[in-house]
């Protein structure tokens, strides 16, 4: 199990042998984004402190700074598994804004059951990458290779958006306080106010905060910034996408009051964090 000389890309055909959860692991370190189609057996794991496992028919992504220990699986146990490097795939995405929520649930939610489509899309998707990967002779071999990542990646989020949206629709008839999450998950990019959430609940903000008090021991404003936190990061991450145009997916009025708000909520200027984490 070994990257190449150019370890951008690496597919593998996974199985249980002698080594192999000490060789994966290396892959987990933080640097590689990782795709894996499980064919059979099972494959256990701690995922952010979270007991999970993945079997056979199910899809598992997780993300590169994913916190992944406690490796285990089947004897029986087979996968294909795809993994991208993390600046690779992180340079080559698409405006990924609408895709923000799907991407979050992914990320909590790594194992995913996708129907025998999302199947041959998935493994699909991992061969027409690696094929492109491979064509080094191509005389504009980089800016096909980019263009088929971008394709690979909207092919990912398209499962993930099926996956998050079957979620949501489970959530219509659930409780006041999970119907606020999602409502929070999905207008919180523009609507950072309580009193927004409560009329949509058709309840007062004062009730609303009670809920989440009572459900959580966490208001319904900090759930507010803990969900934009995570969508502001992920925007902050995308290179596409330069600060005036995240400001004004935010429907903020100006580029300084944006600003203010990203230093209340990061601690930093948006312009910080970029020079931090680039």
């Amino acid at each position: 199990m070994k990257a190449e000389s150019d370890p951008r890309i690496v597919l593998l055909e996974a199985v249980y042998q002698e080594g192999f959860l000490e060789d994966f692991q290396k892959f987990l370190q933080g640097h590689y984004h990782t795709h894996l189609f499980c064919h059979r057996g099972n494959i256990h794991f701690l995922h952010n402190n979270k007991k999970l496992s993945c079997k056979g028919g199910q899809f598992l992504f997780w993300f590169a700074d994913s916190k992944v220990t406690e490796l285990n699986c089947t004897k029986n146990f087979k996968a294909t598994v795809l993994f991208v490097e993390k600046d690779f795939l992180n340079n080559n995405n698409p405006d990924q804004s609408w895709a923000i929520d799907a991407l979050l649930y992914s990320k909590e939610h790594p194992v995913k059951m996708v129907s025998k489509e999302d199947k041959h899309r998935i493994l699909g998707n991992f061969r027409n990458l690696i094929k492109r990967f491979h064509e080094i002779d191509h005389y504009f071999y980089e800016e096909l290779l980019k263009r088929q990542m971008q394709i690979f990646i909207l092919e990912m989020w398209h499962t993930f958006a099926n996956v998050y949206e079957h979620h949501k629709r489970s959530l219509q008839s659930g409780t006041l306080y999970d119907r606020f999450i999602q409502l929070v998950k999905d207008h919180c990019m523009v609507e950072r106010e309580v009193r927004f959430y409560a009329n949509q609940l058709h309840i007062t903000a004062k009730y609303l905060n009670h809920i989440c008090k009572t459900n959580t021991g966490i208001t319904a404003s900090e759930w507010i910034q803990r969900y934009t936190k995570d969508r502001l990061i992920l925007l902050l991450q995308n290179k596409n996408l330069n600060i005036s145009e995240i400001a004004d997916k935010m429907e903020f009025s100006s580029r300084s009051f944006f600003t203010r708000y990203v230093k209340k909520l990061l601690g930093v200027t948006p312009k910080e964090y970029r020079e931090r984490f680039r």
